[in-house]
């Protein structure tokens, strides 16, 4: 039996906006395995991206309880862990942004190296491990290039090298390929696939492209509105979807 490394179990986040009370994510409870990749599907507004900020608690809940490998992060309406206790739990959960998120006034080597420089490694380490990362993104000879130098595919690669570079366990991606072509979208599944494979790191990603999930991704789960639809095993490109969303997500694109 696989082992569990996430279990989001009834996670509930409102937001105050004025007088109003709004839900964006109701009740949802789900649980991935270790080395699984993982897709979170739905529309515009379905809650995707607040639920997968919810795993390293970028978005603290309202309700329910948060597990990442074992560790309780959040229960019984409050985070369970101290500040430093946090910063370590989350250098184990790398993230990958929708807008890239590099730092345009340093070369891709220093961007990569940042979260290494700040957590103290060794300078001799940071370079061997900078190197290691963008061997696997296919971005050696860019090291010294800065984002404006770069197509927004190797940006996205950058941001890839950055988020593996402290050997995490698990990688978070928001929508890492809404800004990027259909060919380069394929090259970059591919890297991820790769990593994934060749390291063992569980993937959860949040898009709302249905041939993401397929090329992709190993379960999936829809949301609507935030709420938790189902969840989809995913065979040999087929997504056993059982809803009216769910059907209508899987014949569109």
């Amino acid at each position: 039996m696989s082992k569990e490394i996430i279990k989001l179990d009834k996670i509930d986040v409102t937001f105050r906006q004025k007088k109003r009370e709004i839900t964006a994510v109701k009740d949802v409870s789900i649980h991935i395995n270790q080395g699984d990749i993982y897709g979170i599907v739905g529309y515009s507004g379905a809650g995707k991206s607040t639920l997968v900020r919810v795993i390293n608690l970028l978005q603290v809940p309202t309700g329910g309880t948060i597990t990442v490998d074992k560790d309780v992060l959040f229960e019984n309406g409050k985070v369970t862990l101290t500040p430093a206790q946090l910063r370590e739990k989350r250098r184990d959960i790398g993230m990958i942004f929708q807008q890239f998120n590099l730092m345009s006034n340093r070369a891709v080597f220093d961007n990569v190296a940042f979260n290494l420089t700040v957590a103290g490694y060794p300078r001799a380490d940071i370079y061997k491990r900078v190197m290691d990362c963008l061997e696997i993104v296919d971005l050696t000879d860019r090291a010294g290039h800065y984002p404006a130098q770069l197509s927004g595919g190797q940006k996205q690669r950058v941001g890839i090298a950055r988020a593996i570079a402290p050997s995490p366990k698990v990688l978070l991606a928001d929508e890492p390929t809404s800004a990027l072509d259909p060919s380069t979208t394929r090259s970059l599944l591919t890297c991820l696939r790769d990593i994934n494979e060749q390291l063992g790191v569980t993937i959860v990603i949040v898009t709302h492209e249905m041939s993401v999930i397929r090329r992709l991704c190993d379960r999936a789960a829809l949301l609507h509105q935030g709420q938790l639809l189902e969840v989809a095993d995913i065979r040999d490109g087929l997504i056993q979807a059982t809803t009216p969303i769910g059907k209508g997500l899987v014949h569109e694109d």
